[in-house]
């Protein structure tokens, strides 16, 4: 069973206080991620939810979180829990039990999960509003309106017959967006082990490997380094598949002169880095290679100095789309006026994803994109983002010069918003064409 380093039940008090603050009075209703079953009795790796993790750091299945403001500055957290079960511990490890999350995840109470609905009826009944997503787990829905009724029932013709469901999430989302700084000091944990397994990956490969060899290097640097699980499924690319944005087979036989794209980010602390590279098996790149690949990296260096406290969220994406239009026009894949070029998204052929994400507990992580005015956001410090611009030329794509076809190059890093710019989280994954193939020699000693 996790035991997770930063749990602290202070700061996930004050999480709690910070968003029941901005919710105002009301109940909170938060389950946990459910198990799911991926084929017979076998389960898929349970994962607390984000949400629920963010609030209370409790790692174990079938549990809830209810919460209240009891005065200013104030609240009442009850968790939810399996209880200890001797016979079930002997197979799926040891639980918290109520007494245990209590002790060591600071809540104000724990009671059993067979409780639960008898405790809620008694809690929404004293509520007029209800903090609930619903519609993400059509169970508990099912279970809280049928509480819902029981309470109509109770109160007859009082009203309102039940409390208003009003969703938290948006206030979830916008508390979550600034990182406070446990989950930076978490971040750093995760995009260090992150660069780690990038690094393993360029020492490892070799042409006649499969891509699965690499993937294999990559995970095991990110286990070695603390980290439990991958923030994602790994993509390890080589040749045309790294046209493929999401490609995941991840089990052709690379070849000398292929390029592979790594996709990959370890998650520590519930937390995920997500970085790309993209090198040469055989450690040395082509001219056709290095020449796409310093367009690649010029739009990246330029898109990440746009990341910048006040600037909007997407600066970055647009500085980019300039720089790759100046680049294909460079490479004789584009013929014409920049300006007219990118009038008319020219490059959407060669570059058909956007420059950013908000990265945190969830690889594409929570948090608006534009603001109430339908404005892009503005950057702010704390806030997390990639960078990660990209040139796919597909190999039957007969616009592009031959030399150029079934190569396809994705540079990206992780990057904090400072008060005076930014940080580059995963600046140590070698990144320039000196710097890569320097690291590739390096296995040769």
């Amino acid at each position: 069973m996790s035991r997770d380093a930063t749990i602290h039940a202070a700061l996930h008090r004050s999480r709690r206080q910070r968003l029941l603050d901005e919710l105002g009075d009301g109940l909170l209703l938060l389950p946990t991620a459910n198990e799911t079953i991926r084929n017979s009795d076998v389960h898929y790796e349970f994962r607390p939810g984000s949400d629920f993790h963010f609030l209370t750091g409790f790692p174990e299945p079938e549990a809830l979180l209810a919460a209240w403001r009891t005065g200013k500055g104030t609240h009442r957290a009850v968790l939810f829990v399996r209880t200890r079960d001797p016979a079930r511990e002997i197979w799926d490890g040891k639980r918290y039990g109520t007494a245990g999350a209590v002790k060591t995840f600071g809540v104000d109470e724990a009671l059993p999960v067979g409780a639960m609905w008898g405790k809620l009826l008694e809690l929404l009944a004293s509520h007029r509003t209800v903090f609930h997503r619903l519609a993400s787990d059509r169970a508990f829905d099912q279970r809280l309106i049928d509480a819902f009724g029981k309470l109509a029932m109770q109160k007859k013709r009082q009203q309102p017959a039940h409390p208003t469901v009003v969703d938290p999430m948006p206030a979830m989302a916008h508390l979550r967006l600034r990182k406070d700084s446990a989950e930076i000091e978490s971040l750093r944990h995760a995009t260090s082990a992150t660069v780690a397994g990038h690094i393993a990956a360029m020492q490892f490969a070799m042409p006649g490997m499969h891509e699965f060899d690499v993937q294999a290097s990559i995970e095991a640097a990110f286990r070695m380094c603390g980290s439990g699980r991958n923030g994602y499924s790994s993509i390890v690319a080589s040749g045309p598949n790294a046209c493929v944005l999401h490609y995941h087979e991840n089990d052709r036989r690379m070849k000398k002169g292929d390029l592979l794209l790594v996709d990959a980010g370890a998650e520590v602390f519930g937390v995920t880095g997500d970085v790309t590279r993209t090198f040469p098996v055989d450690g040395t790149f082509t001219d056709a290679q290095r020449a796409v690949y310093q367009v690649v990296l010029k739009a990246q260096l330029a898109g990440i100095r746009a990341a910048r406290p006040g600037a909007a969220w997407d600066a970055p994406h647009r500085i980019v789309l300039r720089e790759l239009t100046k680049g294909l026009v460079q490479l004789k894949v584009l013929k014409g006026n920049v300006a007219a070029l990118l009038k008319k998204a020219a490059f959407k052929p060669f570059y058909m994803h956007g420059t950013s994400h908000w990265l945190g507990r969830d690889v594409h992580d929570v948090g608006a994109y534009q603001d109430a005015a339908g404005k892009p956001m503005r950057l702010q410090p704390g806030m997390v983002l990639t960078i990660e611009p990209g040139l796919y030329f597909d190999p039957r794509d007969r616009r592009v010069p031959k030399a150029f076809r079934g190569i396809g190059i994705r540079i990206e890093d992780d990057v904090l918003i400072t008060a005076r710019g930014n940080e580059v989280l995963t600046a140590a994954a070698p990144k320039t064409i000196a710097d890569i193939e320097a690291t590739m020699r390096a296995r040769e000693s």
